[in-house]
């Protein structure tokens, strides 16, 4: 079975949010609104809400990756 995580670019992200709230359980905003992951692995139940945050994302500057 592949292990998914989310990463994110902070470089090209502008901050808008969506993924925090689409995805509550494994990304959290920064005081400036910007994304921060743990970079844990994502349990199963959370694999089609990530995917969701991936592809809402309006800089496409989430990434899901497997490891």
């Amino acid at each position: 079975m592949t292990t998914l995580r989310i990463t994110i670019d902070p470089v090209a992200c502008d901050a808008y949010g969506y993924c925090a709230e689409l995805l509550p359980e494994a990304i959290v905003l920064d005081e400036w609104g910007y994304p921060m992951v743990d970079g844990r692995p994502l349990p199963p139940e959370l694999v089609t809400q990530a995917k969701r945050a991936v592809r809402d994302c309006p800089r496409r500057r989430e990434k899901k990756a497997g490891s």
